[in-house]
């Protein structure tokens, strides 16, 4: 095997770890797609790698950055503190460590609802609130998601290419 095919193999496995980040914050997410199409890029060293990377880089970006706009925005609307996000990280955190599988999403809404119930001091508006958080910051995760996607796909397209034209 030429040292290509590895580097390509390896990335792709990067890839697919990076886009399972994406849905499971404890790996490394969107950043690790992008490094490995520039490291592609680098070992390929012709135009279809810097191609790859440059659109796929455009992706990632546009899918960490709407991620964080929509539930960003989601959470000032609602007034949500940073603190309460602070708390659902560190009880998903450790819900990931007591409770297999489900721990971590288990974890972080509990955590997110009990800063909530602190906050409001009420059951409704704690739910309420926290069930807000927990929306927007799915439909960020399904976003950046689909924008990772995006670029595993281009990458994809650009392995095909370049393998296809030697």
């Amino acid at each position: 095997m030429d040292a290509q095919l590895i580097w390509t193999i390896v990335c792709g496995l990067a890839i697919a770890v990076g886009a399972t980040g994406v849905i499971v914050p404890v790996l490394p997410g969107s950043i690790l797609i992008g490094l490995s199409l520039l490291v592609w890029a680098i070992v390929i060293g012709q135009p279809v790698g810097w191609v790859v990377f440059g659109i796929g880089a455009a992706f990632v970006a546009a899918g960490m950055l709407s991620s964080a706009v929509l539930t960003g925005r989601t959470m000032k609307a609602r007034q949500i503190p940073g603190r309460s996000i602070i708390a659902a990280l560190v009880l998903g955190i450790v819900g990931f460590f007591v409770v297999p599988v489900v721990g971590l999403l288990l974890g972080f809404a509990v955590g997110l609802f009990l800063s909530e119930l602190e906050r409001h001091r009420q059951f409704k508006p704690a739910l309420a609130s926290s069930g807000a958080a927990l929306k927007a910051t799915g439909l960020g995760i399904l976003v950046e998601f689909g924008f990772a996607s995006l670029a595993a796909g281009t990458w994809a397209a650009g392995v095909w290419f370049h393998f296809a034209g030697r």
